[in-house]
């Protein structure tokens, strides 16, 4: 009798988790993908990311990127994996938890001048190298304000890489 009553118990509670799992893959909905558009910047969450050539680990690796805090371009969309492309062109996919949301961009078209305010005449704050990654705290018209080693200022948005061309981002 408790053979019995154990192999029930054992079967009962077998399919009531295998019910359980199915429930929860039913109703899965990525909790970002809704709500965020696509494309949108956001930056590398770990310092080696693992890029593959599909939305799942059995596709092969095609790119390790090794900078935390670079920033990517999301194009894409599949449950928690998101297909990035990166400034130098290498595309593919990597899970949601490696990314931040994190927002930042990298100086462009040679070197630039960091400035006091968003005007061509502003007094200068520092000179930064072409390549270098700068947090983004703001977009507004055709200026950036960043920030890199204690040093705030603005640049132009047509100068660094990382933010969409009408977008309007505050911090």
């Amino acid at each position: 009798m408790k053979k019995v009553l154990l192999l029930t118990f054992a079967v009962v509670f077998g399919l009531g988790m295998g019910m359980a799992a199915v429930s929860a893959q039913a109703s899965y909905q990525d909790p970002l993908a809704p709500k965020l558009p696509v494309p949108r910047f956001v930056t590398l969450g770990s310092k080696k990311v693992n890029v593959r050539t599909g939305p799942g680990l059995r596709y092969p690796i095609t790119v390790v990127l090794e900078k935390k805090g670079l920033p990517v371009e999301v194009v894409k969309q599949f449950n928690g994996w998101r297909k990035i492309l990166d400034k130098e062109g290498d595309e593919g996919w990597v899970y949601m938890n490696l990314l931040s949301g994190k927002r930042a961009v990298i100086i462009d078209n040679g070197e630039q001048i960091m400035r006091d305010d968003p005007q061509e005449d502003s007094r200068p704050v520092v000179k930064l190298d072409m390549g270098v990654i700068a947090r983004l705290h703001k977009c507004d018209g055709g200026w950036c304000k960043i920030s890199i080693d204690g040093y705030g200022g603005w640049v132009e948005r047509q100068n660094v890489w990382g933010v969409l061309p009408n977008e309007t981002f505050a911090d």
